[in-house]
């Protein structure tokens, strides 16, 4: 088929299909004309994509196509009913699909960590580079431990959120790079390493765990997700199956950006936590045993909600409409 054409030929129809779908108010006739032409040019679209499926005729025509298709669609649904649908369904599936590479990135990180602790517990020459002996001190004694307490709990609770949540964030949405995510998880897992290490070299793991564990199991694995949505994404762009590398991009991007979206929640959870609880005076069991209590709670929400909306077919994406699915041919 010569587009050239086919183009010249039909132009006037998608002009005349765009004027209308931008158009304020319809009359009787101009809305039967807007449905015919939407059918119409459907057709025509999918004729197109036969030939030339990520052409930039194909994607322009989808466009209209789209902008049309809100004019005849009715009203969106009411907001309670979106809000109800993300946190029942969009958000558990998104993380239920997300399960294994967590626990992989989870396991990857701590390996990491373990070894940067061994050496640096073990290596005085690592510890003397890090500070001298009454810098260490310092931290291991007080400013380890002062770090959680030194600011109102509010504030402080409300600067771990915000930066954490832009962690997350950066690591869904750069993980196309295939770059980020490695770096950020070996760079974490590096600090949170040789942090242990010093403590443990001065006899304080004890305290190193006490004060990590309460905030850090959910903490830390809500940035493991935020990483897996990544790595996701980035696996998508370079292996997208029966579907074009641009559709499964698409797919993928628009049902893990649902992720990061629902780790801000998630985040804030841990945020209280590592404020209210992990500088409280509670025995450190109860801390430890309300950070288990969250994580416990994330997994059953994945899991049981997101399994549930698995089977039923959902992968945590956007309704055709709102995706702007190809249309089918009338």
């Amino acid at each position: 088929m010569d587009l050239d054409a086919f183009t010249a030929v039909h132009r006037p129809q998608w002009e005349r299909l765009k004027v209308l779908a931008r158009q304020r108010r319809l009359s009787g006739a101009e809305a039967d004309e807007l449905l015919e032409l939407y059918q119409s040019v459907s057709a025509q679209l999918s004729l197109i994509r036969s030939v030339a499926a990520e052409s930039p005729l194909s994607a322009s025509l989808s466009a209209i196509l789209a902008t049309a298709r809100t004019r005849f669609t009715g009203a969106r649904s009411n907001i309670f009913v979106d809000v109800a649908r993300f946190f029942a369904i969009s958000l558990p599936v998104a993380f239920y699909r997300l399960r294994w590479l967590t626990l992989a990135v989870g396991a990857v990180f701590v390996l990491i960590s373990v070894l940067f602790g061994v050496w640096t517990s073990g290596n005085p020459a690592v510890l003397a580079a890090m500070g001298s002996d009454a810098q260490l001190q310092q931290l291991v004694n007080h400013d380890f431990v002062n770090y959680y307490s030194e600011n109102p709990a509010a504030s402080f609770a409300g600067a771990v959120w915000t930066n954490n949540a832009w962690i997350a964030a950066q690591s869904v949405a750069l993980g196309i790079t295939g770059v980020f995510v490695p770096y950020s998880l070996f760079m974490n897992a590096q600090n949170v390493g040789m942090s242990a290490g010093v403590m443990f070299a001065f006899d304080r793991g004890d305290v190193f765990f006490s004060y990590i564990l309460p905030h850090g199991l959910m903490e830390l694995s809500a940035i493991f997700i935020a990483q897996a949505a990544g790595l996701r994404i980035f696996w998508a762009w370079v292996r997208p199956g029966p579907r074009s590398r641009l559709d499964s991009l698409a797919r993928e991007g628009r049902a893990l950006m649902t992720t990061a979206v629902g780790l801000v929640f998630v985040l804030f959870i841990s945020a209280l936590v590592e404020a209210y609880v992990t500088p409280s005076p509670l025995p450190v069991w109860a801390k430890i045993g309300i950070g288990a209590l969250v994580l416990s709670a994330y997994w059953a929400y994945a899991l049981v909600l997101g399994r549930r909306a698995w089977l039923a077919g959902e992968v945590g994406d956007l309704s055709e409409d709102d995706a702007g699915a190809v249309v089918p041919a009338s």
